[in-house]
């Protein structure tokens, strides 16, 4: 693969193990993806990966659920994932690539980590706002907490 996927987009690869001998084979890939820029440039790494690695991507797009406040923010809701879901949908039929879409609703970070590990998804994309510090502590980083705990190998696009 190269180091970047057409203009500006860069991405950074976690595997679990890093350093250990073992398959990079990819068979399964997970797109995470929220409809934003930094989603649009993980679904263009996705089709590079999916096309040269003849791989399945599945999409998922996460409507955030928060106990406690607002359950569902008004401007993140039901509709504005399905119509993510939809885009990716087309792009990736545009592609050629034929995607499974999953919905569903929760705590964004875990919610990624448990699809990918229960749908026996062996690479995650997704991509990355570039939050600075203090705003990664108070929002919380969803890319960084798929890269530091899913079992995948995870790809951040930037």
């Amino acid at each position: 693969m190269r180091g970047h996927s057409g203009p500006g987009t860069d991405a950074t690869v976690t595997s679990p193990g890093e350093g250990a001998e073992g398959s990079t084979d990819v068979k399964r890939i997970l797109l995470a993806y929220d409809g934003g820029a930094p989603a649009r440039r993980a679904l263009e790494l996705t089709i590079e990966l999916a096309t040269k690695l003849d791989a399945p991507v599945s999409v998922v797009s996460v409507v955030p659920f928060h106990p406690g406040r607002v359950p569902i923010e008004p401007w993140d809701g039901p509709e504005v994932h399905d119509a993510a879901l939809r885009d990716a949908q087309l792009i990736l039929r545009d592609a050629g690539i034929e995607p499974e879409l999953i919905d569903t609703s929760g705590d964004p970070a875990p919610t990624i980590e448990r699809i990918a590990e229960q749908g026996g998804f062996d690479t995650v994309v997704v991509g990355s706002r570039g939050l600075g510090a203090v705003s990664r502590f108070l929002q919380g980083s969803v890319s960084e907490h798929v890269a530091t705990h899913a079992d995948a190998t995870v790809v951040v696009a930037r």
